[in-house]
């Protein structure tokens, strides 16, 4: 399972559609942001997948924890999201 990255300029819609199916296929989502029109980005498609996955009966539940990454050999601070399925 591939970890979905979020920027400030990511479209919500094709976030949550990438969640949604990410969930269907392997069960559970990773999504990762960093900085906070990132992580407003990716909580509103979160939302919005779970709009998609309710209407399939589906519920899911968003865990948040900060993971250190390496971007361009400097260490970030960045918001991983795991998403599942209650």
């Amino acid at each position: 399972m591939s970890v979905i990255k979020v920027s400030a300029k990511s479209r919500t819609a094709s976030v949550a559609g990438a969640i949604a199916g990410v969930i269907r296929e392997h069960g559970r989502a990773e999504v990762q942001a960093i900085g906070a029109g990132a992580v407003n980005q990716a909580i509103k498609a979160i939302a919005i997948a779970n709009g998609y996955l309710v209407e399939e009966g589906t519920s899911i539940s968003c865990t948040p924890e900060f993971v250190d990454v390496e971007i361009d050999a400097n260490e970030r601070t960045a918001l991983r999201l795991l998403i599942e399925p209650k």
